[in-house]
């Protein structure tokens, strides 16, 4: 026996430091690639390596946890047990890793039935965005605690499941609770931060707004979110979703309830009853008469009778103060970065996970392309025999054994072994004539994919384009709607507090950039001048669409593919007259092949009007305003859409208003926008037929002309409103309006202009007061602003004044109307008044 003196306190020190990292690298918490805990990572692996699919049949948790202690983790059954559990049950993972078949356990704190009786398998969000790639080289692997097995160190994410379903842990010295997100705003998220790698953690925040918590309810304020984004520590305020409701039982009279269907993430429903109860009992809480619970298998549903003289906002600002029904989630986001603790924020979160998968998409890629090029290598030798078949057969015949035919065909055609040994294995079937013009196929087809994955390698932006494609596939698969839903809390200052609520302009150009401007920032000119204080564009660019509106308005963007997304107006990046505007992409997450072909500004959303919509085949619908109030992230569908027609044109209107439609050939059509002419449809219709087209002939434009504006043109004749009409040439007039009918929906229409220049077209038709002031933009972003009453009145037959003189290669692409605002025209306009008094 050897004795070795050692100080005490250093030894301790030593020890306690090595208990303490094992316990913190080995047990507690996750690792910020996979967001998984050991014990986590070892259950997913055991059930991948025993083939528990989603596809296959549920088998035993007594299996797995037997396979997992005997193999990777030689910890107690009941920590093993229990955490598969957790990953099973709906009301503790926001997107569930195992499918649970049995008793797992109930939001009332029931335990789940031993592991003899209950069953499981894997989720396929589990096979496919975990576990996916793991043969592929992706990812090392160690030796298990007795060397007798291989276990990887992290699994192949291909989600942020760290930030998706959240962790929990105590460590020793340390601890770490992250709450769950929604997958769409991660994903579109990560897709911001692909496009730009200069976000900030605030500007990330406007696609990933907050967690999501499996049991759904609502989170009080911002403040602690971004508390949480920005320095990795927080404490988010959830409140449980409780309505007053009238309830009638039989024999009694009725009477006032707090009805809770939805509880804070982590609360008990049994102990919120018995704290309730334990309140009532003690008069803490006065005006309840009951308390019962009627959850069901469709959702829960605590019901709190209230006595008559109960005041119900009052009970249930007392239940918020003194029950769990308002509790507080801190967040603590400390993770495993390269095998240490870090504390991370949202964009390191989202960085750091980018680029692990930046290196596991690398390290597939290399695997793939060495497996090709290994193939392919067999295949050229193949190829090389049969090309010379009499010679090989000849050599092999002639041979005394197979080492001889080896060592004979890699002298006489320089083949390298393999090659060889794959020709002396080749069957003869695969001489035939068939055989070798397969052989040949699959070595083209192997070439083209060689310097494919070649590519890949060699580009970053190809590595990023797949991650992008993943992720969207990801999210078409596994995704869904928020559960829980943010509030502004009470004296809470929102972003849109600190901004004027200005008039701007929107401009966005063909090849996606957008920005926005004061609408001041254009002096009014008058007509046939050219626009030398419009916002230029680059030479290379052109205005495709432009609004004017004002900060504070929700703008929302309508795609090509009938998807509509949405941003305050404030969110515009703003920039110069000669800016070149911030790429869309990176504000909303529009796929590369959709384009924004409508922007609509909107105050409120609790209105009667409706959105009308027209594609560019001539279908027509209106849907109301209301069913677009609750924008998700990743947009929503706006319209159905047959193929090959796409959304081009959205106004805002109501049941009494007036529908114009012109076309490119210079016909117009009128018709009602009630019932009878446009009945209202749901989001996803598809819409009906809005006009009779000529052969050649489209749809070029669409504006409304509300019931107010028809009354006061009825009645005061030409005196206005009228129909602003503009031609691609530069040539526009003002026609009464009363010159175009009303007619029945899908009619021909009648003409609203003709053309002075052989080849000009109508590029808008909008109906405008002589008090209004107009904005006509040119395709290279000249803006002109001037009064309606500037411009000419004449008839539908005549031909119209210049109203701006283009260059010669330029074109009128849209005009708007500059919105009535008394607030933000009272800021827009302060400056000038104090310039003309001084």
């Amino acid at each position: 026996m050897t004795i070795i003196p050692t100080n005490l306190r250093n030894e301790m020190q030593r020890s306690y430091l090595e208990y303490a990292m094992s316990v913190i690298v080995g047990r507690a918490l996750p690792d910020v690639r996979d967001g998984l805990k050991p014990v986590h990572r070892r259950i997913l692996f055991g059930m991948h390596e025993l083939g528990m699919s989603p596809d296959r049949p549920y088998r035993k948790c007594a299996r797995v946890v037997g396979d997992v202690l005997g193999k990777y983790h030689p910890h107690g059954d009941t920590a093993v047990y229990d955490a598969l559990v957790r990953l099973a049950q709906d009301f503790s993972t926001r997107y569930l890793l195992i499918d649970g078949h049995g008793n797992f356990g109930s939001v009332d704190n029931d335990p789940p039935a031993a592991m003899r009786y209950t069953e499981c398998r894997l989720t396929a969000l589990a096979r496919d965005t975990l576990l996916a790639d793991l043969e592929a080289e992706t990812v090392d692997f160690i030796d298990n605690f007795d060397g007798s097995q291989q276990e990887p160190i992290v699994l192949p994410a291909r989600l942020p499941q760290l930030l998706l379903n959240g962790s929990a842990g105590i460590a020793v010295g340390m601890a770490t609770n992250i709450p769950p997100h929604n997958l769409g705003e991660l994903v579109d998220g990560l897709g911001a931060l692909i496009a730009n790698p200069d976000l900030s953690v605030l500007e990330l925040t406007r696609y990933v707004t907050g967690p999501d918590f499996p049991t759904g309810g609502t989170i009080l304020g911002q403040s602690g979110i971004r508390e949480a984004y920005t320095t990795g520590r927080g404490s988010i305020t959830m409140r449980g979703v409780a309505n007053i409701e009238t309830i009638q039982l039989r024999g009694r009279p009725e009477r006032e309830a707090i009805v809770i269907t939805e509880l804070p993430y982590q609360v008990c429903k049994a102990a919120l009853i018995e704290k309730i109860a334990e309140l009532v009992n003690d008069k803490r809480i006065d005006g309840i008469s009951d308390i019962r619970d009627e959850s069901d298998r469709d959702g829960l549903r605590v019901v709190i009778e209230l006595k008559r003289d109960a005041y119900p906002r009052v009970v249930l600002n007392n239940l918020y103060k003194l029950t769990p029904l308002q509790t507080n989630f801190g967040c603590n986001m400390l993770a495993l970065v390269d095998g240490e603790p870090r504390l991370l924020d949202l964009k390191e979160f989202l960085q750091t996970f980018l680029d692990f998968r930046i290196e596991v998409i690398t390290r597939r890629t290399r695997f793939e392309l060495r497996k090709a090029q290994e193939r392919d290598h067999l295949l050229q030798g193949q190829l090389i025999a049969l090309a010379n078949l009499e010679e090989v057969i000849a050599l092999i015949r002639a041979a005394d054994d197979t080492a001889t035919a080896r060592l004979q065909l890699v002298e006489r055609f320089a083949l390298s072994e393999t090659q060889a040994e794959a020709i002396l294995q080749l069957q003869l079937r695969r001489l035939t004539g068939l055989e070798a013009s397969r052989i040949e196929a699959e070595h083209q087809e192997l070439l083209i994919k060689i310097a494919d994955l070649t590519d890949v390698l060699n580009r970053r932006e190809r590595i990023n384009e797949i991650i992008r494609t993943e992720l969207t596939q990801a999210r078409q698969r596994f995704g869904d709607t928020r559960r829980t839903v943010i509030v502004k809390a009470d004296g809470e200052i929102d972003d849109a507090d600190l901004i004027a609520n200005q008039e701007m302009v929107v401009l966005l150009t063909q090849q996606g950039y957008i920005k926005r401007l004061p609408v001041d920032t254009f002096d009014r000119q008058r007509r046939a001048t050219r626009g030398k204080s419009g916002a230029r564009m680059r030479e290379d660019d052109v205005v495709d669409y432009f609004i004017t509106c004002c900060n504070h308005d929700t703008v929302l963007f309508f795609t090509n593919r009938g998807v509509v997304y949405g941003l305050r107006g404030y969110q515009i990046p703003a920039g110069s007259r000669t800016a070149k505007g911030t790429p869309i992409v990176q504000l909303l997450p529009i796929p590369i092949e959709e384009k924004v072909t409508s922007i609509v500004p909107v105050q409120d959303f609790a209105s009667d009007d409706y959105l009308v919509m027209l594609t560019r085949a001539g279908y027509i619908k209106k849907t109301a305003l209301a069913a677009f109030a609750n924008l998700r992230a990743n947009g929503l569908i706006a319209i159905g859409l047959e193929e090959g027609d796409e959304l081009r044109w959205v106004r805002r209107a109501r049941a009494q208003d007036d529908i114009l439609v012109g076309s490119r050939a210079g016909m117009a059509i009128r018709f009602r926008a009630d019932e009878d002419q446009l009945r209202a449809l749901g989001r996803t219709a598809r819409g009906v037929k809005s006009m009779e087209l000529r052969k050649n002939d489209e749809l070029v434009s669409m504006d409304i002309l509300s019931c107010e504006q028809r009354e006061r043109a009825e009645a005061n004749g030409d005196c206005g409103p009228w129909v602003l009409v503009v031609t691609a040439g530069g040539f526009g007039k003002r026609v009464p309006f009363s010159e175009f009918r009303a007619q029945n929906r899908g009619g021909m229409g009648v003409i609203a202009t003709k053309f002075r220049d052989e080849g000009d077209e109508l590029a808008a038709l909008r109906v405008v007061g002589c008090e209004e002031e107009l904005m006509i933009v040119t395709a290279r972003g000249v803006i002109i602003r001037q009064h309606g009453d500037e411009i000419s009145q004449q008839s539908r037959a005549a031909t119209g004044v210049r109203v701006q003189r283009l260059d010669e290669d330029d074109t009128i692409v849209g005009v708007a109307v500059v919105p009535e605002s008394e607030e933000s025209t009272a800021i827009a306009c302060a400056p000038e008044e104090e310039a003309e008094e001084e």
